[in-house]
């Protein structure tokens, strides 16, 4: 447990990095957040210290959720940058493995986690509490008053506003139209006036509208004129009149009472004390619905262990079916209707209830849900942590490119895993057990394979050897690139090569006689009975040795002649796999199986006119390489 001072300098690595992107995480979160909320900000006229109280608030709140994925970026980018700079390659070399450089940053993750679980338990609460309160008092409040031109303006309560031209140095409105409602739309009033000017009292509690030289229509009330007047509303003319409204324009803070109840505005101990008690709460609302249900619906009455026979024998009832029979017609179409009756009755009643019992339900599943994400979204943390490290020390690239890439998309991963369970889990769709274990679920095996690949040194993301994979799947070969030696030591046997090419046209042609390679493979031979056929593989070693060593040559003519040669593959046209058991497996896997079939005809069939190519270009290098002999005798 010794500090040394390795471990000092990858800490400060990280903790550099930790420090920077904790902020750039936290930023992007709370602008993300911010678009869920932005309706309730616009147009209210919020002061600064509002607002500040908001964002702080927020930021609280996001704070757990930034570790996971600061974590992830941070180690991912420290590890890339040593990578990248060669000193994590220095370190194996001293003998370090990664596990133990690794070392400071675990216990820095380990920390982290601890304090991520301390501040959903402690502060978290709180935040969410006043973060829920400032919400509601900002949703409450009414909209900042701007009167735009043009169109009605609903701001004002119990007002619809419209200005046709509003002067921006004197404050004058022109052109007003007013529908005023006060209890109803029969009691509506509509205001015309040629000016007028909007003020907001001292206390800012009210408006006062001046209006000038204008009108008012208004419904009668039924109480104000006699029942045998005929005048259906009333009409004034005015040149001055003022009209007071109410508009609160004042920021309070809303009765924090109704966010009690809500799970996340407590601590793991208060949730687990609340869903003994919602537990034990729900379960006697049950029992007591049941016990209705039994004397109620089902006439089902407890009877006491000592009753009187007589008592017991009255509780015995007769057969419904014989009662039922000695009815006329009439009575059996309304007893009829009446069971029809009574069993909707129930059937609304039952309904009701269950609204009450689902809805308790839904309360304990929040509870168990927020007390499950306490631990994993702190656990998140050390997950993020050892596939972050691991991925860095693998692709060895630094700076905010290819990590930032891969941190978004592993975070999305989680997001989708973990948004998708909790859903599942509240609605009671999932257990709330796997619903809040699938991401880590995921996600663990994830980061174990990525640290055990990383520690021995595995390739995982070569691309190169993924791009070679997929080429020989596809059947895609490449091209010789045989160029002329500056220097030559040793000049090609040019007689021994020309017996290899002679040898190499005569095998070829006896193969392609004695195989049918246009025809398609027999597939219990391919796949269950195969039979090693090794006569390709002799030929292509044949030719690549002649190859080589006429590459020593100076005669272009050969020189070019030999890139023409095909690369060919010398057992892909007899089996998909060198291990019989997986050969004898792909029958099974459909269309894995149908592939590799065709795949395996395409090269017989590229085969044989590789056969024919090879002959050919033999034909034409024996002919130069004779013209070398004679010039060399």
């Amino acid at each position: 447990m010794r500090i040394k001072k390795l471990d000092i300098f990858i800490a400060k690595q990280f903790g550099l990095l930790f420090a920077g992107t904790f902020f750039i995480c936290l930023f992007v979160l709370m602008m993300q957040f911010l678009w869920k909320y932005v309706d309730d900000l616009i147009g209210k006229g919020l002061s600064l210290d509002v607002l500040a109280q908001f964002f702080w608030y927020m930021g609280l709140l996001l704070i757990p959720q930034a570790l996971p994925l600061t974590l992830l970026l941070s180690s991912l980018i420290a590890f890339g940058n040593l990578g990248e700079s060669s000193e994590l390659t220095a370190i194996k070399a001293a003998g370090v493995s990664l596990l133990q450089s690794l070392k400071p940053l675990i216990v820095i993750a380990v920390i982290v986690t601890l304090g991520s679980f301390y501040f959903q338990e402690v502060v978290g609460p709180s935040a969410n509490r006043q973060f829920g309160q400032l919400l509601l008092s900002m949703r409450q409040k009414n909209p900042e008053l701007e009167i735009p031109e043009g169109v009605f303006y609903s701001g004002i309560p119990n007002c619809n506003i419209y200005v046709h031209h509003k002067d921006m140095e004197t404050g004058m409105l022109y052109g007003i139209m007013i529908y005023r409602m006060n209890n109803s739309y029969q009691d509506a009033a509509i205001i015309l006036a040629d000016s007028g000017m909007l003020q907001s009292t001292a206390e800012k509690k009210h408006l006062v509208l001046t209006l000038h030289n204008g009108e008012w229509f208004e419904n009668m009330k039924s109480g104000e004129i006699g029942q045998t007047a005929n005048i259906p509303y009333r009409r004034e003319a005015f040149i001055n009149k003022k009209i007071v409204l109410d508009f609160d324009g004042d920021f309070n803070l809303a009765d924090a009472s109704s966010f009690s109840s809500s799970a996340k505005t407590k601590s793991l101990r208060s949730i687990t004390q609340d869903i003994d008690s919602l537990t034990h709460y729900y379960d006697s609302i049950g029992r007591r619905y049941y016990e209705d249900a039994k004397t109620i619906h089902y006439n089902i009455r407890p009877v006491a262990k000592n009753a009187p026979q007589t008592q017991l024998a009255s509780t015995r009832t007769t057969h419904p079916d014989s009662v039922f029979d000695k009815k006329s017609n009439s009575e059996k179409l309304q007893v009829i209707n009446q069971t029809r009756e009574k069993l909707n009755n129930i059937k609304t009643d039952f309904e009701f209830k269950a609204l009450i019992t689902s809805d308790g339900d839904r309360i304990i599943r929040q509870h168990k849900i927020e007390a499950i994400n306490k631990f994993t979204l702190a656990l998140s943390c050390l997950i993020f942590f050892f596939i972050g490290a691991p991925l860095g020390a693998i692709i060895r690239k630094g700076g905010l490119g290819i990590p930032v890439i891969i941190s978004v998309i592993v975070f999305i991963i989680y997001y989708i895993l973990d948004n998708t369970g909790s859903r599942m889990a509240r609605g009671g769709m999932w257990t709330i057990g796997f619903g809040k274990g699938l991401a880590p679920a995921v996600l663990i095996p994830l980061a174990a394979f990525f640290t055990y690949k990383a520690n021995n040194d595995s390739v995982v993301f070569n691309m190169d050897l993924y791009k070679s994979l997929l080429a020989k799947m596809l059947g895609i070969r490449s091209k010789r690139h045989i160029f002329g030696k500056e220097v030559i030591i040793n000049d090609p046997d040019y007689a021994k090569d020309l017996e290899r090419l002679r040898d190499v046209s005569e095998k070829s042609l006896l193969y392609e006689q004695r195989h049918q390679l246009l025809s398609a493979p027999n597939p219990i031979s391919a796949f269950f009975k195969y039979e090693p056929d090794n006569e390709v593989e002799r030929m292509v070693h044949t030719l690549e040795a002649a190859i080589e060593d006429l590459s020593n040559t100076k005669d272009k003519h050969i020189l070019h002649q030999l890139n023409n040669y095909p690369v060919v593959s010398a057992k892909a046209h007899t089996r998909p796999f060198e291990k019989r058991w997986m050969n004898t497996l792909l029958p099974i896997i459909l269309p894995l199986g149908v592939f590799l079939y065709c795949r395996m005809w395409l090269f017989r069939m590229r085969l044989l006119k590789d056969l024919h190519n090879i002959r050919d270009i033999n034909e034409k290098i024996g002919a130069q390489i004779n013209k070398q002999i004679n010039k060399n005798q």
